[in-house]
């Protein structure tokens, strides 16, 4: 039965592909320098790291600094007690910091953006007071709405000789169906009559 949630452990051997290789070394470099740093806190150990990558790159990593540490490690110009940071940990913090402000100001301008997009549609939503109309726009929406109107009762009068159920007698209204038939017709005063069902 296999046991769920565990790590599997993998063989210990050259990588064959080169960008495996290449992501696993940054990966795991990363994180050997993770340790020594913290080993470096917590014990108050002096440690230095020298890796060449396989595109013969080299990194370190040191505290209080690699050359420090390898000058004492020679025996040449010891100087214990430097508190000089090291200036490849500096570099890495800078370049943490630099992706942070990147995407930082990315989020920025994306929330700056759906902001404007907010308040255009919230100028879109808040329609002009009636009171606030002009003479010549409430002729205007006047004229519209008898447009609108007319188009209405010519749809309806279409319905009408189509011999249409007209869904409800009220728009939102959820009561009896209306339904009309060829022998019925209204005029502006009456109302259609409802049949019985």
């Amino acid at each position: 039965m296999r046991r769920p949630n565990r790590r599997r452990r993998i063989e210990i051997v050259r990588m064959q592909n080169q960008t495996s290789r290449q992501v696993t070394f940054s990966k795991r470099r990363a994180g050997l320098f993770k340790k020594a740093s913290e080993l470096s806190t917590l014990c108050g150990a002096d440690v230095a790291i020298v890796v060449f990558s396989p595109s013969n790159k080299v990194y370190a990593c040191g505290h209080p600094s690699v050359e420090s540490n390898v000058d004492r490690y020679l025996g040449e110009n010891p100087t214990p007690g430097t508190n000089d940071p090291n200036p490849i940990i500096i570099a890495q913090q800078n370049a943490n910091v630099d992706e942070i402000n990147k995407k930082l100001n990315t989020l920025e301008r994306q929330l700056e953006k759906e902001r404007k997009h907010g308040q255009a549609l919230q100028a879109l939503r808040t329609e002009p007071s009636h009171e606030k109309l002009s003479f010549s726009d409430l002729k205007s929406l006047c004229e519209a709405l008898e447009a609108a109107d007319e188009e209405v009762e010519r749809v309806a009068s279409q319905l009408l000789e189509a011999n249409t159920v007209f869904p409800y007698q009220t728009i939102g209204s959820a009561f009896a169906p209306l339904i009309v038939r060829e022998s019925t017709s209204f005029d502006s005063d009456e109302r259609p009559s409802q049949s019985s069902e």
